[in-house]
């Protein structure tokens, strides 16, 4: 681990970047990438975010900035817990990552220099840090950015990774002019026509085990094709399962173009879902509370029913519960 500092020097010392942001891009990836983006163009550097599929058009409002072509000197990543969540064509960045800022605590380390702090509450509370180290003047544009990745992901700031510092970099942000209910609005209370069917069919997907203690349900390419939603209709849409009464964990399997499935959770205490990781290959990050595991399922569902054999062991209130197959049509 180098520290911010460090990192800054390494930033000083170069002058052409991309800026690696994971796949299915949520506000807390595509606030941080724009953030530092914009302000190494302050510095008079060339920047441009990459990510392996469309931002949704969600955040335009941050994403609207100018990106030239150009061959990066060098390549960071934000937010990014595992090489392998930049999507396709990751594996042509291996061992090709100068700098990683990250607050996930499973972090892979797999840049050549990383900043992990599992404390942070997003990778955009990090990323402010590290341009203030830089002397960079934080203008509407850039703190725009920062309070998307902050808000996102705290759950507009009801979820435990709020911390006392969390909201003074969100009262700092406000100093700087942002346009707070605008983004609120957008980000957490309106829903298009799209997303509302999307979360009709999941609601009539979902099934409960353990006594109601977990929630499972599914998005899969006929959905969203039937919805006619965008990735960015399904901003947030792993939150749903886990909003139950008495669920302490939601599972949501998302169907991917190759007809594999990812499957993400997420946990409330007293949930030990770090066992999970025992069956799978799982690349976890946490958020106070609320635990975040993605996994590829082997893709092959008939017409109406999916079955995901997931093999796991989860812990609830010091009891262990064997699951060995959870299936639903």
């Amino acid at each position: 681990m180098i520290s911010f500092e460090e990192a800054a020097g390494l930033l000083l010392s170069r002058d052409r970047f991309g800026i690696l942001i994971h796949a299915y891009p949520d506000g807390d990836a595509v606030g941080s990438g724009y953030a530092l983006m914009r302000a190494l163009k302050e510095m008079g550097k060339r920047a441009r975010v990459i990510c392996s599929q469309p931002i949704p058009q969600v955040y335009s409002y941050i994403t609207d900035i100018d990106m030239p072509d150009f061959e990066p000197e060098c390549y960071l990543s934000v937010d990014v817990a595992d090489l392998k969540l930049l999507g396709d064509g990751c594996e042509k960045y291996d061992g090709k990552v100068l700098l990683s800022v990250d607050h996930h605590g499973t972090n892979r380390i797999f840049a050549e220099h990383n900043i992990v702090d599992a404390s942070a509450s997003s990778a955009s509370e990090m990323v402010l840090q590290l341009i203030d180290v830089l002397g960079v003047d934080i203008d509407r544009s850039i703190a725009e950015c920062i309070y998307t990745g902050l808000s996102t992901d705290t759950g507009c700031f009801k979820y435990s990774n709020t911390t006392a510092k969390t909201h003074r970099v969100a009262a700092r942000l406000l100093e700087c002019g942002i346009r707070m209910g605008f983004i609120n609005r957008l980000m957490f209370d309106t829903k298009s026509r799209a997303r509302v069917e999307i979360e009709r069919m999941l609601l009539d997907n979902m099934e409960f085990y353990c006594s109601g203690k977990i929630a499972v349900t599914a998005v899969t390419k006929e959905m969203v094709k039937k919805a006619n939603a965008t990735e960015g209709d399904l901003e947030g849409i792993t939150s749903i399962p886990r909003q139950v009464e008495g669920v302490l964990l939601g599972v949501t399997l998302r169907e991917k173009s190759d007809g594999s499935y990812k499957v993400s959770m997420r946990s409330y205490e007293p949930v030990n879902a770090a066992e999970i990781a025992e069956h799978h290959d799982i690349v976890m990050g946490r958020a106070g509370k609320h635990i975040f595991h993605k996994i590829v399922v082997p893709g092959g569902h008939t017409d109406d029913t999916l079955t995901a054999a997931m093999l796991c062991r989860i812990g609830i209130a010091g009891q262990t519960l064997d699951i060995a197959v959870l299936g639903f049509g």
